[in-house]
């Protein structure tokens, strides 16, 4: 099996270590971190044995192996969360409050020449029209909504 060398910076040790003492994540983040930092090879590493590892963490040394090979290939934040987690975490919301906003006055307002009523296509289509976002899709608007109880179809002009 391939050797992972994992070698930590400052600001990741300092991350992991707040992560161990906080103690407020779940199981598994904590016992990634825990590999993490005591399989550190760096400069302020104190690399410790993976069966030493494995023996007081009581887990398997493949899931050693799996943390190091994570970390070494894909980063930390996906070591320590997954790739889910990761992106819903760091994922730029599309509709923040402003553009919200600007949806619900959009919503309130007069469907377009032609229509009866807005749809959640045509709200989207809108919204990048205006430029109030670069693109979104009408799932987005949809939950946009749903969020804020708008019914596209239930509203009327006047």
């Amino acid at each position: 099996m391939r050797k992972f060398k994992v070698t930590l910076s400052g600001p990741e040790r300092e991350e992991l270590h707040d992560i161990v003492k906080k103690g407020k994540r779940r199981a598994q983040v904590i016992r990634n971190a825990l590999i993490l930092l005591n399989c550190d090879e760096g400069e302020h590493g104190n690399k410790i044995r993976n069966e030493d590892v494995a023996k007081v963490l009581q887990i398997g040394d493949r899931t050693i192996d799996r943390v190091k090979k994570t970390f070494v290939e894909e980063g930390l934040g996906i070591a320590l969360y997954g790739k889910t987690e990761v992106s819903e975490k760091y994922h730029k919301r599309i509709i923040d409050g402003d553009a919200e906003a600007k949806l619900v006055a959009l919503c309130c307002s007069g469907p377009p020449e032609g229509f009866s009523q807005w749809s959640l296509r045509l709200l989207a289509d809108q919204m990048v029209e205006l430029k109030y976002v670069e693109s979104v899709s009408y799932e987005t608007v949809r939950r946009t909504l749903k969020k804020t109880n708008l019914n596209p179809g239930k509203l009327k002009d006047g």
